[in-house]
């Protein structure tokens, strides 16, 4: 498992998977991400400060991710992102986190006094794909509901029953109303939602420009960020 890693493409950054207590949802029905989730928080602790330890600052810029919201992570790894903050100039802090937590966005703004971008695994705004097949448990209905509280996105594409126009759609409002957005092709794993490779390859023939655009970064694999 890698656990550290730089970006050095789009959007400069260093980027470091680390692991937290059982996401609060923790039931969609495509993840099994969550697997790396734990509750030895003394364990958690000493492999989170493993992968901290490699960051050097070099880009101002941090990522952190955890399979679930920034909200799980043990309290004693944040003290350690903060105190990795204030040694390496950190400028700027990239996390993940639910829907479920949108009310609670500050409260990490506050914590590390720096800019926070969170990221919110939207996969799709097809409302009942979104929470009749993929089960995510995020009642938003319009993009514009989702932008009023993240600027950046996570969208899924090629996965069963989902449709060209489903995702015109998600690629359209993402570059309406985001900053910045991030375009995971399904990858099969262990859940029953199946990948379709069809979709996929009329994906990456009709939107080959968004690996040009700098505001949208498409993840082929799971692994291409260099973590997992």
């Amino acid at each position: 498992m890698e656990r550290y890693s730089r970006i050095t493409d789009k959007n400069k950054r260093e980027i470091v998977l680390l692991r937290a207590f059982p996401c609060v949802w923790g039931k969609c029905t495509f993840c099994d991400y969550i697997e790396d989730n734990g509750r030895d928080e003394a364990e958690m602790v000493r492999e989170n400060r493993e992968a901290l330890r490699e960051i050097t600052g070099e880009f101002g810029v941090l990522e952190v991710i955890n399979s679930g919201s920034c909200f799980e992570l043990p309290k004693e790894t944040l003290e350690d992102i903060r105190t990795v903050v204030r040694l390496k100039n950190i400028k700027r802090l990239i996390f993940e986190s639910h829907w479920i937590y949108r009310k609670r966005l500050q409260e990490m703004r506050d914590y590390f006094g720096i800019p926070v971008t969170y990221k919110m695994g939207v996969e799709t705004f097809d409302y009942d794909f979104r929470e009749k097949v993929l089960n995510k448990h995020a009642d938003f209905k319009t993009p514009m509901e989702a932008a009023e509280y993240f600027d950046s996105i996570c969208l899924m594409v090629g996965i069963q029953g989902q449709t060209k126009e489903m995702i015109r759609n998600d690629i359209a409002w993402l570059k309406k109303y985001f900053n910045h957005g991030t375009v995971n092709v399904f990858n099969n794993n262990s859940t029953p939602i199946k990948r379709d490779e069809e979709l996929v390859r009329w994906f990456m023939e009709e939107y080959q420009w968004l690996l040009d655009d700098p505001d949208v970064e498409v993840l082929y694999e799971i692994t291409d960020f260099g973590v997992g």
